[in-house]
C-alpha cells in the first residue's frame, strides 16, 4: 500500500511528499526534474498530459496531479494526521480558500518563468520583461496574503495544516525569502516555523536544501 510520487527536488512535489512524510504513509518517488528540459517534461507526459509535477498515483492505481488537489486529497484519506480543518470547522473556509489561492495566483507565475519563451517567443528583451513583471507579481499577491491573514503559530492558529508546508515550499521560489520576508513578514515567521519542524528536518535536507540561493536570510 504505498504511494507514488513523480516529482523532483525543490519542485512543487516537495510539500506533497512532505505531508506523506507527517502523515506517515509509505511512499517512493520518482524523478521527473520537468523544470529542466524538454526532454524530461516529455517523458512526464504519459502521466500527466500538462507534462508537469508532481503526480500522486494512489496505492490503489488512480492518478491525481495538481499539488493543491493532492494535498487536499491526502488531509480527506488521512483525517488522523490532523493537517486540515474538516468540514464544519470554522477556519474550514478560509483554508480552502489560500488552498486556492497560492496555485492560481502564485505557482501558476512559474509556468510562464520557467520557460519565458512560452509566450513571448525568442525575445531576450521581452522574457527580461516577463521576469521582471512576474517577480513582482508573486511578491503582490504574497504581500495581498498577509495582509488577508492572521497568522498564529501557523497560518490558521496554532495548528499546522497542509497549506503551511505549501506555503514554506512556495515561498523559497524566486523572488526568493528575503523578498518574501520584506512583503509578508508574519507570514515569513510561520514559514520558518514550518522549516525547523523536527519531524522535516532530515525531509529537507533531502529534497529541499536551505542553502545557496534558497538559505533563508537572518
Amino acid at each position: 500500500m504505498t504511494y507514488v510520487v513523480y516529482g523532483a527536488l525543490g519542485s512543487g512535489s516537495v510539500p506533497v511528499e512532505a505531508a506523506l512524510t507527517l502523515i506517515g504513509a509509505p511512499y517512493r518517488v520518482e524523478e521527473f526534474v520537468t523544470y529542466a528540459s524538454e526532454a524530461e517534461r516529455a517523458r512526464i507526459a504519459p502521466h500527466n498530459p500538462m507534462r508537469q509535477v508532481p503526480v500522486l498515483v494512489t496505492p490503489e492505481g488512480e492518478t491525481i496531479t495538481e499539488s493543491a488537489a493532492i494535498l487536499l486529497w491526502l488531509t480527506e484519506r488521512h483525517p488522523e494526521a490532523g493537517l486540515a480543518p474538516q468540514p464544519g470547522d470554522a477556519r474550514r473556509g478560509q483554508f480552502l480558500r489560500w488552498m486556492a489561492f497560492i496555485p492560481a495566483e502564485i505557482y501558476s507565475m512559474y509556468w510562464v518563468r520557467d520557460v519565458p519563451s512560452r509566450l513571448v517567443g525568442d525575445d531576450l528583451t521581452a522574457q527580461a520583461e516577463v521576469d521582471g513583471r512576474t517577480l513582482k507579481r508573486i511578491a503582490d499577491c504574497w504581500q495581498v496574503m498577509e495582509g488577508e491573514t492572521r497568522p498564529g503559530r501557523f497560518i490558521l492558529g496554532d495548528d499546522l495544516t497542509v497549506l503551511d508546508l505549501y506555503m514554506a515550499v512556495v515561498s523559497r521560489w524566486r523572488p526568493l525569502r528575503r523578498r518574501f520576508h520584506e512583503v509578508a513578514p508574519r507570514l515569513g515567521q510561520v514559514a520558518r516555523r514550518v522549516d525547523a519542524l523536527p519531524e522535516l528536518q532530515a525531509f529537507w535536507a533531502r529534497r529541499f536544501p536551505f542553502e545557496g540561493d534558497y538559505a533563508d536570510p537572518a
